[in-house]
C-alpha cells in the first residue's frame, strides 16, 4: 500500500507579528497601584511603573488633562514600555496615539498640522444616541420561496416574544436576507435595529440549554427579555476628533482614513466641529474622553514645536502629553542653545519626570525568558545565564536580537545532527551567534583598528574630541 503524505496546512487568516513590546499586557500594578516584580510583561521599574499608575488613575477619573510627563532614561531602560503599559491598561475606549518626534519633518504637510492631527488623534468624543430596537426570542421563522427564480419577491413572518408578550413580524426581502445571513433559527434571542433593519444575535434561550444536539461548545445563553419587544436603548459611540475632521473635509468621506491620505484640514472645519461637539455636550449627547497622546524621540523636536506645544496643553480639550527620550544635556533642535534632554526650559517645566533606571542582571534575566517566551523559543538554564550575561556587559536589546538567531542556530545544529525532538538553544548556539554578530563596543572597536582602510575616516577627529 502506498504511503500517504498529508502536506501541512497553514492558516493564514490571522497573521501575528512579534514586536519589540508585544508582550507587554498592561503596567503590571495590583488595586493599590503597587508594582508587582514581575506581571503583564514588566519587569523592574517599580518606581517608574508606580508613576505611571497613579498618571493612568487619574486620566481614567477625568482629573487630569492638558498635562504633560517625561519619561526619560538612558537607551533600553523600559520608557517605550511603560508608554505601551499605559495604553493597554487604559482600554480601547481611551484614545491612544503613538508617533515619533522624526516622524514630524517626513509627512507632506507642515509641523503644526501634523502636531494638531496628533493632538485631535488623542482626543476622544463619546457620543450618546438613542435607537427603537425590537428585542425577543425566536419562536418561528416562515419564509416562503417562489416556485421559480424570479418569479415573485420572497415573503416570509418571524414571531418573536418576551416573558410578557408575543407578537408577529411580516418579512421584506431585505429581512430575510439579514436573518439569514445571521443563520437565526427558533429558540435564538436577537435584536433588530429598526432604523437600519440590522439583526443581532444575542445568543441563545435558556429554554433552550438542554438541546446539546443543536449547540456548539462555544454557544451563549442568554434569559428571554422581559417588557415589551418594542424599546428605546441608548447606544455609546467613541470616536476620535481627528476622525470626525477627516470625514467632513474630504470628499471620500471615511474613505480617507484607510488610505491615510488625509492631507491638511482647514481652521474653520475644526472650529465648526468644535462648536457642534460643545453644543452636544450641552444637551447631554456627548463627552469629550481625554486620551494620551505619546511622543517618542521627543528631543528631535525643533524649537518651533515646542513651542505650539506649550501653546496646546492650554487649550481645554487637550489630550495627556507623554514624551520621553534617552538624551542628556544636548542643544535644543534649531537653536545654539543647550538644555536637560534637547527641551527647552519653559516646556520642560510643564512635565512632570519619570526617570527609568538600568536593569539590574536578575531584572534583564526575567524580560529575557518572557521574551523566550513570546519567541516560543526553549533555551537551556545554562543558554539563558550566558544570555543575561551578555546584556549586562554589552545591552538588553542585543541580547535579546539575540534570541532568534541562537533558535535558528539550534535548529540547524539539530538538523545536521539528525536528531529529533523539540529544539532547545544550549550555549553553543547563542556562542555562534555572538561571534557572527558584533554589538556596539566590539564594532566600535573593530573601527578603531581597521579604520583607515575606510572611506572618509575621522576616527582622529573623534578621538580627539
Amino acid at each position: 500500500m502506498a504511503e500517504v503524505k498529508v502536506s501541512e496546512v497553514k492558516d493564514l487568516t490571522r497573521v501575528e507579528r512579534i514586536g519589540a513590546h508585544s508582550h507587554i499586557r498592561g503596567l503590571g500594578l495590583d488595586d493599590t497601584l503597587e508594582a508587582r516584580g514581575v506581571s503583564q510583561g514588566m519587569v523592574g521599574q517599580e518606581k517608574a511603573r508606580r508613576a505611571a499608575g497613579i498618571i493612568l488613575a487619574m486620566i481614567k477619573e477625568g482629573k487630569i488633562a492638558g498635562q504633560g510627563i517625561l519619561l526619560a532614561g538612558q537607551p533600553g531602560s523600559g520608557k517605550t514600555a511603560i508608554a505601551m503599559g499605559m495604553a493597554k491598561a487604559l482600554g480601547e475606549e481611551t484614545p491612544f496615539a503613538m508617533m515619533a518626534g522624526s516622524e514630524i519633518f517626513s509627512l507632506e504637510m507642515s509641523k503644526t498640522e501634523a502636531l494638531t492631527q496628533a493632538f485631535r488623534k488623542a482626543i476622544g468624543v463619546r457620543i450618546k444616541e438613542e435607537t427603537e430596537i425590537i428585542e425577543g426570542e425566536v419562536v418561528e421563522i416562515q419564509i416562503d420561496r417562489p416556485a421559480t427564480a424570479g418569479a415573485a419577491a420572497k415573503t416570509g413572518k418571524l414571531t418573536l416574544k418576551t416573558t410578557d408578550m408575543e407578537t408577529v413580524y411580516e418579512l421584506g426581502v431585505k429581512m430575510i436576507d439579514s436573518l439569514v445571513r445571521e443563520k437565526v433559527q427558533s429558540g435564538d434571542v436577537i435584536a433588530i435595529d429598526k432604523a437600519t433593519g440590522r439583526v443581532t444575535k444575542l445568543g441563545r434561550s435558556f429554554t433552550r440549554s438542554r438541546e446539546y444536539d443543536a449547540t456548539g461548545p462555544a454557544t451563549r445563553f442568554v434569559q428571554c427579555p422581559d417588557g415589551e419587544l418594542q424599546r428605546r436603548k441608548e447606544v455609546v459611540h467613541v470616536v476620535s476628533l481627528h476622525e470626525v475632521d477627516v470625514i467632513n473635509s474630504r470628499t471620500q468621506g471615511f474613505l480617507a482614513l484607510f488610505t491615510g491620505d488625509t492631507g491638511e484640514i482647514r481652521a474653520e472645519v475644526r472650529e465648526q466641529i468644535d462648536g457642534k461637539v460643545q453644543e452636544w455636550r450641552e444637551e447631554g449627547k456627548a463627552e469629550i474622553v481625554p486620551g494620551v497622546l505619546f511622543i517618542d524621540e521627543v528631543h528631535m523636536l525643533d524649537i518651533e514645536c515646542f513651542s505650539f506645544l506649550n501653546r496646546a496643553l492650554e487649550n481645554e480639550m487637550a489630550p495627556i502629553l507623554v514624551v520621553a527620550t534617552n538624551r542628556g544635556i544636548t542643544t535644543i533642535r534649531g537653536t545654539n542653545y543647550k538644555a536637560p534632554h534637547g527641551i527647552p526650559l519653559d516646556f520642560l517645566d510643564r512635565l512632570l519626570i519619570i526617570s527609568t533606571e538600568p536593569y539590574k542582571e536578575e531584572e534583564i534575566k526575567e524580560i529575557i525568558k518572557i521574551r523566550c517566551l513570546e519567541e516560543a523559543v526553549d533555551a537551556s538554564p545554562d543558554a539563558l545565564d550566558l544570555l543575561s550575561k551578555i546584556g549586562v556587559e554589552t545591552s538588553l536589546r542585543y541580547s535579546i536580537h539575540l534570541i532568534t538567531s541562537a533558535h535558528l542556530a539550534a535548529t540547524r545544529r539539530r538538523k545536521t545532527a539528525g536528531g529529533g525532538g523539540g529544539v532547545v538553544v544550549e550555549v553553543e548556539d547563542v556562542s555562534r551567534v555572538y561571534t557572527l554578530f558584533a554589538d556596539v563596543k566590539r564594532s566600535t572597536q573593530f573601527l578603531v583598528e581597521y579604520g583607515e582602510q575606510f572611506l572618509f575616516n575621522e576616527q582622529d577627529a573623534v578621538m580627539s574630541g
